[in-house]
């Protein structure tokens, strides 16, 4: 470990789980390299961040701020009110913090701080973790000093010089799993001689998946698995009664460890966070990319998994009718999942985080 110096960071991601977890891990492995480094996040105010990051130790500041609708021109009207109070308000957050370093993970909130660090010729660093970057990192990637990434040929987009191809980072927790025997699953409320089913639909939840699963459910019971859906936040209530036998019902995950430990197959979404994690834990996997992304970003994030065999691609305009043939097929068919797990294994980058902080060493006095 570095002698302790004082150095002070500024991180800014979230509005999703797939930007805040990058960010967390990111924090925590700073803090190991240097316990007395002093870190203060910034996130947008009453999204996800602001109550998960004090959870884990972490100050966090909110900024008024949210992203720009397209096609939604009454939702945009206060857009540039936000943004310009955004900014005014993370200048005075730098001025009071003056870091050595603003790392920024994506996110509503890391667009305002990054731009202001930048003009203040605070060092910055750009995590983007998909295989197409939107716009906000696009941008602030043209002064970052390093752009970390988890996907070849992003010099597309970002100066080459600057490019790191580390991996995103994940929680600790996925990387050492724990034994996946009865009285883990006891623990969680299942029948330890059931496989198990897992259906993520993020912290907010995925209309679609919550839609398919509400649907189809009972010929996965039918299969002899059990199910853990994650319905998310804002469809508890329209999920919540639908619990049973086998039918295990939840907003929000807090051990995904024990959760991934369990599962032998799952659902989910194909945010590059999610499918850097579903690597690391190495199962197999069937993926429906969500149509609400700037570029269509998670399509060509699942297209990469499926073309290795690590993962069952459904594209959201075809899950209708394919959906439960193709998750019957997966369930059916132990000699499959078995090679998708080792596949999606092959794919794994577990030392991304530390990756991450090497290079920020070299940034730092």
């Amino acid at each position: 470990m570095n002698s302790v110096k004082p150095y002070r960071f500024i991180i800014s991601g979230g509005g999703t789980g797939g930007h805040m977890y990058p960010a967390l891990a990111i924090a925590h492995a700073i803090r190991l390299e240097w316990p007395e480094a002093k870190i203060l996040f910034v996130g947008a105010l009453g999204k996800i961040e602001m109550d998960k990051v004090p959870a884990h130790g972490f100050p966090i500041k909110g900024l008024w701020i949210a992203g720009f609708q397209r096609g939604q021109l009454r939702r945009n009207i206060l857009f540039g009110v936000k943004l310009l109070w955004s900014l005014l308000h993370s200048l005075f957050i730098l001025l009071g913090h003056r870091p050595h370093m603003a790392i920024g993970t994506g996110g509503f909130a890391s667009g305002p701080l990054l731009f202001m660090a930048q003009l203040f010729g605070v060092k910055t660093l750009v995590q983007e973790q998909n295989s197409y970057p939107g716009v906000t990192n696009r941008f602030l990637g043209k002064k970052a000093n390093i752009v970390s990434v988890a996907y070849s040929r992003m010099d597309r987009f970002f100066a080459s010089e600057k490019v790191k191809f580390t991996g995103n980072p994940i929680r600790k927790s996925v990387l050492h799993l724990p034994k996946p025997n009865a009285a883990l699953k006891q623990k969680l409320g299942l029948d330890p001689d059931r496989p198990v089913l897992l259906m993520l639909g993020g912290s907010l939840g995925a209309r679609k998946l919550n839609e398919l699963m509400a649907s189809h459910h009972e010929s996965f019971l039918a299969c002899g698995y059990q199910i853990i859906w994650q319905c998310g936040q804002l469809y508890r209530d329209t999920y919540f009664p639908m619990q049973k036998e086998g039918l295990k019902i939840v907003d929000f995950i807090s051990q995904m460890d024990e959760v991934y430990a369990v599962s032998d197959v799952i659902i989910s979404r194909a945010g590059a966070g999610t499918l850097s994690e579903l690597s690391c834990v190495g199962k197999p996997a069937i993926l429906i990319p969500s149509i609400n992304v700037a570029e269509n970003h998670q399509y060509k994030n699942a297209l990469a998994f499926e073309e290795h065999q690590a993962a069952v691609l459904i594209q959201e305009s075809e899950a209708d009718e394919v959906f439960e043939s193709q998750v019957c097929q997966l369930l059916n068919d132990a000699q499959r999942q078995l090679h998708m797990g080792q596949n999606m294994k092959s794919l794994a980058k577990p030392e991304a985080t530390e990756t991450i902080v090497e290079y920020i060493k070299e940034l730092l006095p």
